[in-house]
């Protein structure tokens, strides 16, 4: 499938008011580039397993158009078919009404062609083998090298599902898991996006680990990541669907089993999660939280605290925070 893209040079003030104008031309779902510096809510809004190298704003956006391109060159926008000359002379029309009574910037607009295939592998280019402590995460199409074979070697593609172990989150949570994991642990994963840290624990030495997750795109990066790193299915079980709100989820899961629960979401939803996860946890259990922004740390513990759980260590990398918690012992 082809593409074509518009690619237009405007200012970050106008970013906003320039893609609403050019919704009503048909151009619709805007893919904005800019330097703005992310704020604290939108950070922990956005697990990036690949973290992008801020620069210093310069004020200027870039927001880019896709239509899909037809057999003989001309476009579909919503069924209709265009050509690249229409939308153009359309885009340059809004653009210079809107320049009439605001700064838009440059205002120019170029025109690219792509395919399918440049989408799905040019982040490539972003992800390359890194190591978590003594830990190798390597990529398919990357090779181990001499020195790093006696590492602990995780294969693992970034996908559509979180969890390359690059977020300083997910680190979080691995050194934690790394220090309570014996070879009795059964573990619940509790957001488990791409397995890696119940792939993880059981490199370690768990006994077994099931996860669960909301979105079904994840059971197929579980399966192609338990595989690429030998791990037998039937030690690692995966269950959909909402832990926190669906019974039948938390049945399936079982009660007062889990050595160890851990959780790597967002601090609002760990608000939610703790009370209803100890139930599952044994007595003397280990919850190990992470993706909790900074200023979201007193929230969680406090969370924490009103379950009845007790708060053993709290860790922190970069503006996230781990926070590792017990189960008394009846």
């Amino acid at each position: 499938m082809k593409w074509t893209k518009f690619r237009i040079k405007t200012c970050t003030e106008a970013e906003d008011i320039l893609i609403s104008s050019l919704y009503d031309i048909g151009l619709e779902g805007a893919q904005i580039e800019d330097k703005l510096p992310l704020t604290a809510a939108e950070k922990e809004q956005m697990f990036v397993d690949i973290p992008p190298q801020m620069q210093e704003d310069d004020g200027i956006a870039y927001l880019s158009f896709f239509l899909e391109e037809k057999e003989d060159g001309t476009l579909d926008r919503n069924g209709e078919t265009v050509t690249v000359e229409e939308i153009l002379s359309q885009a340059e029309e809004e653009l210079e009404s809107l320049r009439m009574f605001m700064d838009i910037g440059e205002g120019t607009i170029t025109v690219e062609h792509t395919e399918d295939i440049d989408w799905i592998n040019n982040w490539k280019q972003y992800f390359h083998q890194f190591t978590i402590d003594d830990i190798l995460v390597i990529p398919s199409w990357e090779e181990v090298k001499e020195e790093d074979k006696e590492k602990l070697i995780l294969h693992i593609d970034p996908g559509t599902a979180f969890g390359t172990g690059m977020h300083e989150t997910t680190q979080l949570c691995i050194r934690q898991l790394r220090q309570y994991i014996t070879p009795d642990t059964r573990l619940l994963d509790v957001g488990t996006g791409s397995g890696i840290l119940s792939i993880l624990s059981l490199m370690f030495g768990a006994k077994e680990a099931v996860g669960t997750d909301l979105d079904p795109c994840v059971t197929e990066a579980v399966r192609a990541n338990r595989e690429a790193n030998h791990i037998p299915e039937e030690k690692f079980q995966l269950l959909l669907g909402n832990l926190i709100t669906d019974k039948e989820i938390q049945d399936a899961a079982g009660y007062c089993c889990y050595d160890i629960v851990v959780a790597n979401i967002l601090a609002d939803v760990l608000v939610e999660l703790t009370p209803v996860i100890v139930h599952q946890l044994k007595p003397g259990g280990i919850y190990i939280t992470s993706g909790i922004i900074d200023d979201k740390e007193h929230t969680v513990t406090e969370a924490v605290r009103a379950a009845g759980l007790e708060v053993v260590t709290v860790t922190r990398q970069g503006e996230w925070v781990s926070v590792t918690a017990r189960k008394a012992v009846d």
